[in-house]
């Protein structure tokens, strides 16, 4: 199924409303589903044009609620209630209910984006102090490993002269 502009929907809105063509139709004509139809018709009669400019927006956890709640009350469906509420996709009413029923309220609430807020409460030389610290405790750590790699090889080094003396003992 084709993306298609404001101006399109809009156009083939028209057509159904002055009465050129039925929903089967216009489903055949443009390849587009009758009921995505039906959708924005409902849109169109309620906002008129500018209910299909795109607009970009973080909806409340109670605005959510109500959405959800009107739609059960009256039965509504997700187009009639995204026309109604001013939602820029049917399809995102439907996502908040299959997650409201599935994980309950948490899952309406919004998330942050972006990175988190440095904490204002920590001191910087206690920040240094623990960086120094953690530095420290790191050199030791290798300073082990690298002891521990050089005796490791020394035993291997005896072990070879051990096989080459017994190689030449046996020849």
């Amino acid at each position: 199924m084709a993306k298609f502009s404001a101006e399109q929907k809009i156009f083939i809105t028209r057509l159904y409303l002055e009465g050129m063509h039925s929903y089967m139709e216009l489903q055949r004509i443009f390849e587009v589903s009758y009921q995505m139809i039906q959708g924005w018709v409902r849109l169109y009669q309620i906002q008129g044009a500018d209910g299909f400019k795109k607009s970009y927006t973080s909806y409340s956890t109670e605005f959510k609620i109500d959405v959800l709640n009107y739609m059960n009350e009256t039965g509504i469906s997700s187009y009639d209630a995204a026309a109604r509420f001013t939602i820029s996709s049917p399809a995102l009413i439907r996502t908040w209910r299959k997650n409201f029923h599935a994980y309950g309220l948490d899952a309406l609430i919004s998330k942050k984006k972006g990175r988190s807020s440095m904490k204002k409460g920590i001191n910087q030389s206690k920040q240094v102090e623990g960086s120094v610290e953690a530095l420290e405790e790191r050199i030791k750590q290798l300073e082990m490993e690298n002891a521990y790699l050089k005796k490791l090889n020394t035993l291997v080094q005896m072990q070879e002269k051990l096989q080459q003396n017994q190689s030449a003992s046996n020849l």
